[in-house]
């Protein structure tokens, strides 16, 4: 039984580029960085770390719009995918092979904060608390409430 599934945690290295078609479906393209801590043998070599780049591509409608609005560089993120290599004839008559990973699934592993109205608020938020004056009074005994001659 063939099997052909990816797990990267890793981060992205660059701003995705995404791309629309006139049928309305979506691409969006970025590479990953994964890393591999360094480590120091039983003898003393010192291995150092090793950084991996994976040429990462969504094609799924819901996952593009996702990636275009909180994948940047730097964000780090989970995906799950498929290998798939192609190839392509780069115009001087040489075939070259690029190695892609076509994402299932992605997952944000780290809070993201859009600015709205010069706030920053999370974009899992539907709604913002307020927090009543006489709310506050309870929390805080000593500050005193001011009356308003407003009638309700």
């Amino acid at each position: 039984m063939p099997v052909n599934k990816v797990i990267l945690v890793g981060n992205v290295g660059k701003d995705p580029e995404t791309r629309y078609f006139d049928d309305g479906r979506g691409v969006a393209n970025f590479s990953l960085a994964t890393n591999e801590k360094g480590y120091t043998t039983a003898n003393g070599i010192q291995i150092p770390d090793r950084t991996e780049w994976h040429n990462v591509v969504v094609w799924r409608k819901g996952l593009v719009g996702i990636v275009e609005k909180y994948v940047h560089k730097g964000s780090k993120i989970y995906i799950e995918g498929k290998i798939r290599t192609r190839s392509y004839d780069d115009g001087q008559g040489v075939k070259r092979y690029i190695t892609e990973i076509y994402v299932d699934n992605i997952e944000l592993l780290e809070r993201i904060d859009r600015k709205l109205d010069g706030e920053n608020k999370s974009p899992f938020l539907e709604s913002s608390i307020e927090i009543n004056p006489t709310q506050e009074n309870i929390i805080n005994p000593s500050i005193e409430q001011e009356e308003d001659d407003l009638p309700f």
